[in-house]
């Protein structure tokens, strides 16, 4: 069993204490990563405020190059890193290095969208200009970050809140999902052996519940960027020393079928948007909102393609791995079975062993029962049936969260309609819920998050205007 040591001021650090990283498929310790004291997590802190100007002084073009360069070891340890992944998250090893390379592709598209941005000029020609003036607003850094990234796109969606920081010149203190804590830990080394200078990329390791306050708390802090849970979100925005927040938590996505047109293809579409990774995603398909006329016709068809789904370990390349943990597994067991005792018939699946459990479909899901409104995080899709389109976006909107929704129809006017009429942050027009492509606003609304994230959008929140005005 190997151990994984943080990373201050480009140091490994030794740990007097030290946290297990279990492997979820055989529910066995893993690794090793350091637990981090209090005092710990400061000097991260003081590291990279002390490295922030230095690193922004250096200019854009020294930062594109360290970010190639980092691009450049992850798709050469591609392999490597997508093992680690593998024993640590429980996902397909293909998913995994798609995850790599989607990652090294986000790089790029980072680097592009910054070229891309444009400064602010004025002068007396300008609209709204009396004074014989010119004035400059170019984007600058907002000084030290804090990323907090979770456990199901360990690397995906870290890199996507650091390599934009990076680039506009910030610092960060990076704390891995303690389930990813040491691909984080290897894509940190993987910093340091393409040259980041010490201080700019801190990662920080241990348990929640000695050093999840201290990290989102510190003085230094000038913005954060969490992706998580609900409750961590919400204390996170109760504690944290920077009201400057990023927030990206959790979805229940509604799909929602307005007629019977193509439902081939879209019972396809709704079981890859339900259970890819079986289902631990944030904009998984959670339910499936429609009329008895359309579910009698549709269930059957989602049935068949469930029932293809390969369920199994994760160096097999299935559609279905073991869960997380075995708290998130029996979590989704209760709903399951809540469900079941209330009169939800169960279509198919609903077995488990250990982690694992079985793709399950639930048909004739009520409002009165918690798989209705709770979010799964797991292989379980229930389908509502709704027969006026009213009640329809009544059920979608009473969610307390507000990430995604589908809406399938033949009449797109019809589907705009509704989509206007939806509280989340982005409706898809006869297309699953997805993240992306990465170039897109990601966001959420309620429950689901707090701020906007995309490639722009976190260039654009991780800096701030600074104006330079001359009078002639």
């Amino acid at each position: 069993m190997e151990k994984f040591k943080a990373i201050i001021n480009n140091q490994e650090i030794e740990s007097n204490s030290w946290l297990d990283i279990m492997d979820p498929t055989t529910d066995e310790v893993y690794a090793q990563v350091s637990a981090l004291s209090a005092q710990e997590i400061d000097s991260a802190f003081k590291a990279a405020k002390a490295a922030q100007k230095n690193w922004e002084a250096i200019g854009v073009e020294k930062r594109t190059e360290f970010l190639i360069r980092w691009r450049d070891l992850m798709l050469k340890n591609e392999e490597d890193l997508a093992t680690t992944m593998m024993h640590e998250i429980a996902k397909a090893y293909k998913d995994c290095l798609t995850e790599v390379r989607r990652t090294a592709e986000y790089i790029d598209l980072t680097i592009s969208e910054y070229n891309d941005l444009q400064v602010l000029t004025f002068d007396k020609n300008s609209k709204g200009i009396t004074e014989d003036i010119t004035a400059e607003y170019k984007r600058i850094a907002k000084g030290v970050g804090v990323g907090i990234s979770p456990f199901n796109y360990p690397i995906n969606l870290a890199v996507s809140k650091l390599a934009p920081g990076l680039l506009t010149g910030n610092t960060f203190v990076f704390k891995p999902a303690t389930q990813g804590s040491v691909v984080g830990i290897k894509i940190g080394q993987l910093a340091i052996e393409a040259g980041l200078p010490a201080g700019v990329l801190n990662v920080v390791t241990g348990r929640g519940r000695d050093i999840g306050d201290v990290i989102v708390t510190n003085p230094l802090i000038d913005f954060i960027s969490f992706t998580g849970s609900v409750p961590v979100g919400k204390r996170l925005m109760e504690i944290s020393s920077s009201k400057d927040l990023v927030l990206e938590l959790g979805g229940k996505d509604a799909a929602i079928l307005l007629d019977d047109h193509n439902l081939e293809n879209i019972a396809k579409d709704i079981v890859a948007g339900a259970f890819s990774y079986s289902g631990q995603r944030c904009t998984a398909i959670k339910r499936v909102i429609t009329t008895d006329d359309i579910a009698e016709k549709l269930t059957p068809l989602i049935k068949a393609e469930v029932a293809k789904l390969t369920v199994g370990l994760p160096s097999e390349n299935p559609i279905i791995t073991p869960m997380i943990d075995k708290k998130s597994a029996d979590f989704v067991t209760d709903l399951i079975n809540d469900a079941i005792k209330k009169g939800a018939t169960l279509v198919y699946g609903g077995s488990r062993d250990k982690n694992l459990l079985q793709p399950t479909l639930l048909d004739n899901v009520t409002v009165e029962m918690n798989v209705a409104w709770e979010e799964p995080f797991g292989p379980v899709l229930p389908i509502i049936r709704i027969n006026e389109i009213e009640n329809m976006i009544s059920i979608a909107n009473k969610s307390n969260f507000g990430l995604q929704t589908s809406i399938y129809s033949k009449d797109v006017d019809l589907a705009y309609k509704i989509a206007e009429q939806l509280e989340v942050g982005t409706v898809n027009i006869n297309r699953r819920t997805q993240r992306g492509p990465d170039v897109l606003p990601f966001l959420g609304v309620k429950d689901s998050g707090f701020g906007v994230q995309g490639i722009k959008e976190t260039i654009l929140s991780t800096t701030r205007y600074r104006g330079i005005i001359i009078k002639k």
